[in-house]
């Protein structure tokens, strides 16, 4: 695959992750709340369990792109999209047997995501694989993420709400707007000499 069909492809993996993980999720949510059977919690788990297959699609797609900047580092990429897949699903049985979403779920699946984030984007920044504006916004998103995270987890903030949600702004805008219309529309730029 070339690297023009990789940016497209990637591209639409991203769209199409988050519109089955957002699916997935309102399912969930609506059967957590009350509104829907068990069904539609079984239904909405497979939903996000496709969206997380479509993660480690990205991971591997990129990879073969990232290689060729930094191979050594470009590998810890994919290994994260498999940790945020493999967290997600461990977290998807524990829904399945106790009908109730373990606490802090959505942190423990931001912490691999948070961490290949700022592998792919410092990656994307110092090749200029994308323009330096949009892997930069990308850079700050995911800091901003893991500094959400440990804010979650110390229980100053609520990922869900408030300062919380403004925290992942950054990360989700880089991730489901900006990265899959550059690669979609542009692809990747030729990249500066490889780091080693």
């Amino acid at each position: 695959m070339s690297h023009r069909r990789t940016a497209v492809a990637v591209g639409f993996l991203f769209f199409f992750q988050m519109l089955t993980f957002l699916i997935g999720s309102a399912m969930i949510k609506r059967y957590l709340d009350g509104g829907a059977e068990k069904s539609s919690l079984v239904i909405g788990v497979l939903f996000e369990m496709v969206a997380g297959v479509a993660i480690v699609a990205i991971g591997v797609l990129m990879y073969r792109v990232l290689k060729t900047v930094n191979s050594r580092l470009a590998i810890g990429y994919p290994l994260m999209r498999v940790a945020e897949f493999v967290v997600s699903a461990v977290l998807s049985v524990y829904l399945l047997v106790q009908l109730q979403e373990f606490d802090n779920h959505l942190l423990w699946v931001y912490v691999p995501t948070g961490i290949g984030g700022l592998i792919l984007t410092y990656l994307l920044y110092t090749s200029r694989l994308v323009p330096r504006l949009i892997a930069g916004l990308g850079l700050v998103g995911y800091a901003l993420l893991l500094v959400g995270v440990v804010l979650g987890f110390a229980g100053t903030v609520d990922p869900n709400s408030g300062s919380g949600l403004a925290l992942l702004a950054p990360g989700g805008v880089f991730e489901f707007i900006v990265l899959p219309i550059w690669l979609i529309a542009k692809g990747f730029r030729t990249p500066v000499a490889p780091i080693a």
